[in-house]
């Protein structure tokens, strides 16, 4: 006997429909592999280098009570070779040296006049007693000054317009104009020789070598005697152009220091004419 099937329960497929259903699934499974594109393997990393690690505890340095010496060498040099630090080292530099001058403003007056008056003994010395084989001839050049050459200038007018009887006003500016002149010539003489020179260093020069021809005006002025005028005009001449000379050695090349000189020469010859006549 047998049991028909329920209709309600299972409901058959069409023919058509199953046949479709199976040709889309055999279309996507054979279109799969063109569509997938094949990407190239991944090359395989580099190893990596490892960091032992150990697992004792790391051993202490043995400590002792009593501090290493120091060699001293290698504390020089370790002091040494450190860099020093510009908040903190401090180099005292001379005040007539290199580097900045000294601030005068501040400081009072007789500190100032002591000061200059040192210099221009400092600077007659080289004048009185001239040696051009000194360690440092040309001394009295570097280190010039106006004070000494202005005391000299005027102490020559003075004697002069005191000794003349007439027109003492224009002897007294004949003397400067002298003096200027000779450093204006002096100065381009030296400069046109090859030289290094300035119009205040000419004018220091020259300034400072009057002090013979000082003496020997000073002389003139209380002797009348003609002939010892004229040998004391001459011995004061020599004596002035002598001292200039080795002033000279750090102005021009000393090959040429004759030549330099000859101007200076000729400006103290005219002075000494100028103490004859008015005397």
């Amino acid at each position: 006997m047998s049991h028909p099937h329920p209709q309600g329960d299972t409901v058959p497929l069409h023919p058509s429909s199953a046949q479709s259903d199976m040709d889309e699934i055999e279309s996507l499974i054979h279109a799969a592999p063109t569509a997938a594109a094949v990407l190239p393997a991944r090359p395989s990393s580099p190893p990596r280098a490892s960091i032992p690690i150990s697992n004792s505890p790391p051993v202490a340095a043995p400590t002792s009570s009593k501090p290493q010496p120091v060699p001293p060498f290698s504390s020089a040099v370790s002091s040494s070779s450190a860099p020093p630090r510009s908040a903190s080292v401090t180099i005292p530099i001379a005040a007539d040296g290199f580097g900045a001058p000294p601030n005068t403003l501040t400081e009072p007056v007789w500190d100032t006049v002591q000061r200059d008056l040192s210099r221009i003994v400092s600077n007659l010395k080289l004048v009185v007693f001239p040696n051009p084989f000194r360690e440092d001839p040309g001394k009295a050049l570097r280190d010039w000054d106006l004070w000494g050459p202005f005391f000299f200038i005027v102490f020559l007018g003075l004697t002069l317009s005191w000794s003349a009887s007439v027109k003492k006003s224009e002897v007294f500016a004949v003397a400067f104009a002298v003096l200027a002149a000779g450093a204006i010539i002096l100065t381009l003489n030296v400069l046109l020789l090859g030289g290094h020179i300035i119009f205040f260093q000419s004018l220091s020069l020259l300034g400072y070598c009057l002090f013979p021809l000082d003496v020997g005006a000073l002389i003139c002025l209380m002797k009348d005697n003609v002939v010892l005028k004229i040998v004391v005009v001459a011995v004061t001449i020599a004596w002035s152009s002598w001292a200039a000379y080795p002033l000279m050695s750090t102005a021009v090349n000393p090959r040429r220091k004759a030549l330099a000189l000859y101007p200076v020469f000729l400006m103290y010859v005219s002075v000494g004419f100028l103490i004859i006549a008015i005397n």
